[in-house]
C-alpha cells in the first residue's frame, strides 16, 4: 500500500493535463511561474504534510486541546506544523507579490491543500482559517484594518477565525444578538455571545483575529442589518 497523502501522478494530470494550469502562465499575473515553480510549491507542501501534520494526526485525537480556566494547551507537534508551514511561506501563497505573497494560481493553491488535509485537518484548520479571515479583511475591509492586521496575517504572527453562530440563533443569522456600540475613539465595543469558534483561542501566535458578525444598534432588522467587524484577542 502507498503512504503518498496524494497520488502524485493523478494530481499531475489533472493540473497539467486536465485543466491545463502551465497556461496560466501565459498570462500576466502568473508571468513569474512555471512548471517548474508549481512542483517545487507542491514538493514543499507534501513534505511539510508528510513530516509535520501527518505524524501527529491520531496524537492529536487521541489529546485534545485542554483548557486550565486561561489559556489553552495543545501538544506540542500542532506548534511545529503550524510553524512549518507559515516558515514555507505557504500560508500567502495566493496572495500578491507585493503583499508578501507568492501569487499563485488557485488551482496550484487548491493541489497543496489537499496534501495538508488527507494528512490533518485539524491542525491544518490553524492556517487555513487564517488564510480565509485575511482574504476577507483584504477584499472588504479598510484600508487602516488591512494595515493593522493582514501583513501580520499572512507571517503567521496573527491567527484568524470566523465568528458568526449564536447559542439560540443556529444558522439563522438574522437572529443574531451580538451588538456593536460605535464609541468616540471611532471604534466598536462588540458585545456578544458566539459559538462553534473553530481556532478561538490557542497560543499558535502573538495575537487572533475574529471576524465577528455583529448589529450596529439602529441597524435595520434582519440581514440586513448585520456588520462584520475584525476583534483582535
Amino acid at each position: 500500500m502507498s503512504n503518498e497523502l496524494v497520488k502524485r501522478r493523478e494530481l499531475s494530470f489533472q493540473l497539467f493535463e486536465l485543466l491545463d494550469t502551465n497556461a496560466l502562465c501565459e498570462r500576466e499575473r502568473f508571468s513569474e511561474h512555471n512548471r517548474e515553480t508549481f512542483d517545487a510549491v507542491m514538493d514543499i507542501a507534501e513534505k511539510i504534510a508528510t513530516e509535520k501534520f501527518a505524524t501527529h494526526n491520531a496524537k492529536a485525537d487521541a489529546n485534545e486541546p485542554t483548557f486550565d480556566g486561561e489559556k489553552v494547551t495543545m501538544i506540542p507537534e500542532v506548534q511545529e506544523a503550524f510553524d512549518a508551514y507559515v516558515e514555507s511561506g505557504l500560508i500567502a501563497g495566493r496572495f500578491d507579490f507585493d503583499e508578501g505573497g507568492m501569487q499563485l494560481p488557485e488551482t496550484i493553491m487548491t493541489a497543496c491543500a489537499g496534501y495538508f488535509m488527507a494528512a490533518n485537518p485539524s491542525s491544518t484548520g490553524y492556517p487555513f482559517l487564517t488564510v480565509a479571515a485575511a482574504n476577507v479583511i483584504r477584499n472588504f475591509a479598510s484600508e487602516d484594518l488591512k494595515n493593522a492586521f493582514m501583513p501580520r496575517m499572512l507571517t503567521g504572527e496573527f491567527t484568524g477565525t470566523m465568528a458568526l453562530t449564536e447559542p439560540h440563533a443556529g444558522s439563522s443569522l438574522a437572529d443574531i444578538h451580538t451588538s456593536a456600540k460605535k464609541h468616540a475613539d471611532g471604534n466598536y465595543r462588540i458585545k456578544g455571545n458566539k459559538i462553534y469558534i473553530s481556532g478561538g483561542d490557542h497560543e499558535l501566535s502573538d495575537n487572533i483575529v475574529h471576524l465577528v458578525l455583529a448589529k450596529i444598534q439602529g441597524a435595520p432588522a434582519g440581514v440586513k442589518g448585520i456588520s462584520l467587524f475584525a476583534v483582535p484577542k
